[in-house]
C-alpha cells in the first residue's frame, strides 16, 4: 500500500512521519518536528496587565495549572505582548529577593519582550527556542504580536506521547526490563 505524501514536504526531500513499518504502523520520524506550533495540544494563555500584583499572576497560574501567564498591554488576548511572567520568576525574583508578592507589581518582575515564536513556526523552532534560551515556555504570537498560545515543554512531550504512542507507551514498566511484569492478582 502505498503512503500519501504531503507535496510541499517532497520538494523539501523530507519524508513523512507516518512512513509505515511492516504491518503497516506508524514509526516516528524525524519530520513530525516540521509539523507547525499550532499542531501542539495548547490551552488559551493566561494573560494580565503590568498593573497586576505578582499574587493575582500566582493564583491565576495555579487555578489555570500553567507555568507561566503572559503581561499584555490591556491584560487581555486582544493586544500586544509585552512580557511574560513563570513560574521561575517567582522562585528567583520574589522568593529569592524577599519581595510581597501581594503589592509587587507584574512590571517590575516580568521578563519584557520575551522571545517568541509567529503561529506559522514549526515545532522544530520551538524546541530550538526552548533548548537555545533555557526556556519551558515560548509564547506563540499572531502577525500582530498578540499572544494565540503559549508552546510549553509539556506541550511538546504530550503531542510526541499522542502522536507515536506505540514507541512511548509500551515500553516495559521499568527501563531495561524485556517484558512488562504482570501483578499478582489481576
Amino acid at each position: 500500500m502505498a503512503t500519501q505524501r504531503d507535496p510541499t514536504q517532497d520538494e523539501l526531500g523530507e519524508e513523512t512521519y507516518f512512513e509505515p513499518e511492516e504491518g503497516g504502523e506508524r514509526i516516528f520520524d524525524a519530520s513530525a518536528l516540521h509539523e507547525l506550533v499550532s499542531t501542539l495540544p495548547a490551552r488559551r494563555p493566561i494573560t494580565l496587565r503590568a498593573a497586576d500584583t505578582v499574587s493575582q499572576a500566582m493564583r491565576a497560574m495555579q487555578r489555570g495549572h500553567r507555568g507561566c501567564v503572559l503581561v499584555t498591554e490591556d491584560g487581555t488576548a486582544h493586544s500586544r505582548l509585552v512580557g511574560i511572567f513563570t513560574e521561575r520568576d517567582v522562585l528567583f525574583r520574589i522568593i529569592d529577593g524577599g519581595r510581597n508578592p501581594a503589592t509587587l507589581p507584574l512590571g517590575e518582575v516580568m521578563t519584557p519582550d520575551p522571545e517568541s515564536l509567529p503561529s506559522e513556526a514549526t515545532i522544530a523552532w520551538a524546541l530550538n527556542k526552548m533548548s537555545v534560551g533555557g526556556f519551558r515556555h515560548v509564547p506563540v504570537l499572531d502577525s500582530e504580536g498578540r499572544p494565540v498560545f503559549v508552546a510549553s515543554v509539556r506541550d511538546v512531550v504530550e503531542y510526541l506521547v499522542q502522536s507515536f504512542p506505540r514507541e512511548i507507551l509500551n515500553l516495559p514498566t521499568e527501563f531495561g526490563k524485556d517484558r512488562a511484569r504482570t501483578r499478582e492478582g489481576a
